[in-house]
C-alpha cells in the first residue's frame, strides 16, 4: 500500500453538520483533520436561514458549542406567519403552533459569521487531538485501495488516509456522487433557493415589526404571485437585516421557464412587503442554492467503507410545506457520525462506523422525519395526474370555495398541524391553487404602495466576491435542446442577458443556424442548478476560488 499522510478522522466540510461531527469526534479523543473549501469556513454557504434546537434531538448545536446563540445567530424566531396572496389580496394565518412543535429554540442566522464562529471553535478543539482546520482545500474526490475507500484526494495536498471520512461538503457533494450515493438526474427531487440579504438599522427594524430586540419573526408567502411556480417565499428578521428570498421546486421552476431574480423581485415589490421594506431598500447580498428534498433523496443507508455522509451531502433536508428544517438535522447527524465511529473503534473495528452510524440515525428518529411515512402513503398519491387533476378542480370549484369561506379556523389549525404537513403533496395545490383561493375568498386587499426597486441581474453579479480561478464546469452538449433550460433555471442567467453563465445564442454556418448555448463560469454563485437541468461536467471551483459569500 503507498504511503500516505494518514488522521483517524477526516471531515470535508466546516458547516454545522462538519463542525458537529468534528467538535463531537475530538471529544472522544479522536485524531481529526478538517478540510474547508472556502477562504474561510461560511464563505461558499447559504441558508434562508432559521436553526432549530429539537426537543427530541439527542444533539443540539447549542450542546455541542455553549454560547453558541449568544455568539453565533441573529434573533430568537418568537413568531411565524403564512400569506396567502392572490394579486392584492392576502389572508395571513399564524403557523407559530407548527414551529414551536418540538421546539426548544430556533434562531435565524446569516452563514458566513455562524460558520466561520463555529470554525474557530472546531480549530481550537481538533488541534488538542492532532489534527485542525486547514481552509482553501478542495477536496476533489475519494482515495482507494483495492477498490475500497481508504481516504480522501485533494487538488492541493497529497492524498490523505483516515480511518473515518465524514462528507459535510454540502449539496453538491463531490464525495457523496464519487461513492456513488448521489446523482443528479431528476430535477423533480430537489429545490432552489434564491436570497436577497437587506440592509436595515435595528431601530427601524423593531419599530417597523413592532419587536423588541430580542424578539423575531418569519414569514412566509404562497400563492399567484409566482407564475405558477410551486414553492413560496420567505422572509426573516436578522439583527440588522433582512433575509428575504423564494424557494421552488426545480423542474416546476425549468418546465415554466421562469426566471429565479424575477420571482424573488415579485415577492420583494408586492404591496405586502411595503410596510417592512420601506422606501430605503438597500441589497447587501444576491445569493442562491439547490436543497435536496429529504422525502425523496434523503439517504436510508448513508455511508460506504470508511465514508460516511451528513447534511446535505446526504440529502438530510427537512422541506415539507411551510416546515423548512436542514441545518439542525446536519448537527444531529454529523454528531451521531462521530458517536458511531467512537462506538466502533472502542470494539476494535473502526471500519463499521456507517453501519453504526445508520442505525442510530433510525433509532434517534431522524429518518422518521426526514421520509415521513405518511408521505408514502398519502403524499405520493396526491401526485398521481389524475387524483393532482381532480383535487386542484374541487379546490377552485363554487363548492371548494364555499368550504374555504366557511372553515378559516379549520384551514388554520391544518396549517398548524405536523402530521397533516408531513403529507403535503408536491403538487401546485398546496403552493399555488389553495392559496389562490384561501386569499381570494378570505383574504383583504393590501393597498400600501411599494417603491422597492430591487437591483437588475447584472448590479448583483456585480456586488459578489469573486476569485475566478480555472473553469469548474464543463458544456458536454451545448445544444439549447439539451442545456437551454439552464439560461432561465440558473439564478445568475437570463433571456436576453448577456452578463451571466449561460447564454441563449442563435449560430449561422453556411446558411444553416444552429440554437445554441454558450457558458461563462466567471460569475457563477456554484448552486449546481445547471448541473441537473443542462448536460455539464460539473465540479466546485479550486480551494479558494469562485464566489465568497460575505453574509451567506
Amino acid at each position: 500500500m503507498t504511503e500516505h499522510e494518514r488522521y483517524e478522522a477526516v471531515v470535508v466540510g466546516c458547516g454545522p453538520g462538519g463542525a458537529a461531527a468534528a467538535a463531537a469526534l475530538a471529544r472522544n479523543g479522536v485524531e481529526t483533520l478538517v478540510l474547508e473549501r472556502g477562504v474561510d469556513a461560511g464563505s461558499k454557504n447559504v441558508s434562508g436561514g432559521l436553526i432549530y434546537a429539537e426537543e427530541s434531538a439527542p444533539y443540539t448545536i447549542e450542546s455541542l458549542f455553549p454560547g453558541f446563540r449568544e455568539q453565533a445567530t441573529e434573533r430568537p424566531v418568537t413568531d411565524n406567519y403564512i400569506h396567502n396572496v392572490a394579486g392584492d389580496r392576502v389572508k395571513t394565518f399564524d403557523i407559530g403552533e407548527l414551529h414551536h412543535h418540538d421546539t426548544a429554540w430556533a434562531d435565524s442566522v446569516l452563514r458566513r459569521p455562524m460558520d466561520s464562529w463555529l470554525a474557530e471553535r472546531v480549530h481550537e478543539r481538533t488541534r488538542e487531538t492532532g489534527g485542525g482546520l486547514l481552509t482553501e482545500i478542495h477536496v476533489t474526490g475519494l482515495l482507494r485501495e483495492d477498490g475500497e475507500i481508504v481516504g480522501v484526494r485533494t487538488e492541493e495536498l497529497e492524498p490523505i488516509e483516515a480511518d473515518l471520512v465524514v462528507a459535510a461538503d454540502g449539496v453538491n457533494s463531490e464525495l457523496a456522487r464519487d461513492a456513488g450515493l448521489m446523482d443528479w438526474d431528476d430535477p423533480s427531487e430537489w429545490f432552489q433557493g434564491v436570497k436577497a440579504v437587506v440592509d436595515m438599522d435595528p431601530a427601524v427594524l423593531d419599530d417597523r415589526f413592532d419587536i423588541a430586540p430580542d424578539e423575531g419573526e418569519a414569514h412566509l408567502f404562497s400563492g399567484d404571485l409566482f407564475e405558477g411556480v410551486r414553492g413560496g417565499g420567505f422572509l426573516y428578521t436578522n439583527r440588522d437585516s433582512l433575509s428575504v428570498g423564494t424557494v421552488f421546486h426545480l423542474d416546476s421552476l425549468a418546465d415554466e421557464r421562469a426566471e429565479p431574480q424575477e420571482l424573488l423581485d415579485a415577492l420583494l415589490t408586492h404591496p405586502l412587503l411595503a410596510q417592512w421594506l420601506g422606501d430605503d431598500y438597500r441589497e447587501r447580498e444576491y445569493s442562491a442554492k439547490l436543497v435536496p428534498d429529504s422525502k425523496k433523496v434523503a439517504h436510508e443507508s448513508p455511508h460506504r467503507d470508511r465514508l460516511v455522509l451528513v447534511g446535505d451531502a446526504a440529502g438530510q433536508m427537512q422541506a415539507q410545506g411551510p416546515i423548512i428544517k436542514g441545518m439542525n438535522h446536519a448537527v444531529t447527524a454529523g454528531a451521531l457520525a462521530a458517536e458511531g465511529f467512537a462506538d466502533a473503534r472502542s470494539r476494535g473495528d473502526p471500519h463499521r462506523a456507517g453501519e453504526f452510524y445508520e442505525r442510530k440515525l433510525r433509532e434517534e428518529g431522524v429518518m422518521a422525519k426526514l421520509r415521513p411515512r405518511s408521505y408514502d402513503l398519502v403524499g405520493r398519491l396526491g401526485e398521481v395526474d389524475l387524483v393532482d387533476r381532480a383535487t386542484t378542480a374541487v379546490a377552485d370549484s363554487a363548492l371548494g370555495r364555499l368550504g374555504v369561506r366557511a372553515a378559516p379556523g379549520l384551514l388554520e389549525r391544518a396549517y398548524n398541524s405536523p402530521r397533516l404537513v408531513a403529507m403535503i403533496p408536491d403538487t401546485g395545490l398546496p403552493y399555488v391553487t389553495l392559496p389562490t383561493v384561501i386569499a381570494e375568498e378570505l383574504g383583504e386587499a393590501v393597498d400600501a404602495e411599494n417603491r422597492v426597486d430591487p437591483p437588475e441581474l447584472d448590479e448583483r453579479i456585480g456586488d459578489l466576491t469573486y476569485d475566478v480561478g480555472e473553469p469548474h464546469i464543463r458544456l458536454v452538449d451545448n445544444s439549447f435542446t439539451a442545456s437551454g433550460t439552464a439560461v432561465t433555471a440558473c439564478p445568475v442567467s437570463a433571456e436576453d442577458f448577456g452578463g451571466g453563465c449561460y447564454r441563449d445564442e442563435r449560430v449561422r454556418t453556411n446558411g444553416h443556424e444552429e440554437h445554441l448555448v454558450s457558458l461563462d463560469t466567471q460569475p457563477c454563485v456554484e448552486c449546481g442548478t445547471c448541473a441537473i437541468v443542462a448536460d455539464t461536467e460539473w465540479e466546485h471551483p479550486a480551494g479558494g476560488k469562485g464566489v465568497d459569500f460575505d453574509q451567506g
